[in-house]
């Protein structure tokens, strides 16, 4: 890219940008971004001034765009107003290391199986149950953030579709 954009530095959408210009030299000026993108060119530079937030439509495009389909997780987590409370931000490590994550979040499932039909079977969730069912639930989250993470790794890295 030319020359950086110091007050965008830190903005994620010009930081997707940027590194998607190491791979697509169109991406390097906001002009032809802005028009891959569909939007306006100052749209785009008030957007990664964050002057302003972008439409949803606008994140999604950009994902595309720039390969980046953790940019639409980061949307939902960071700046969606119904997100914010309930999308987990993932981060895309390296396919063997997300690998490990996935096959360690899942090697107790037999035993969270387990708790989870003890706990259930009178209907009720008592006093007594609810420390056990709340681990059951954090380990639910675990293997969940875990498996997200592995499918935007595929989706960014073998173009695998996103259904």
């Amino acid at each position: 890219m030319g020359k950086k954009a110091t007050k965008a530095a830190d903005n994620m959408y010009y930081l997707a940008r940027s590194e998607a210009a190491k791979e697509n030299e169109a991406l390097t000026s906001r002009e032809k971004a802005a028009e891959l993108l569909g939007i306006d060119r100052t749209r785009l530079a008030r957007i990664e001034l964050d002057t302003i937030a972008p439409y949803p439509e606008e994140v999604k495009a950009m994902s595309k765009v720039y390969n980046t389909p953790e940019l639409s997780n980061s949307y939902c987590a960071r700046e969606c107003p119904l997100g914010r409370n309930s999308v987990k931000e993932v981060a895309i490590d390296d396919f063997d290391r997300l690998a490990l994550k996935v096959l360690g979040s899942l090697k107790d499932i037999d035993s969270l199986r387990a708790s989870l039909i003890a706990i259930s079977e009178d209907g009720v969730i008592e006093a007594s149950e609810q420390k056990a069912f709340q681990a059951i639930l954090d380990s639910l989250e675990k293997i969940s953030t875990n498996a997200k993470a592995l499918r935007l790794w595929a989706i960014k890295n073998i173009r695998l579709n996103d259904t």
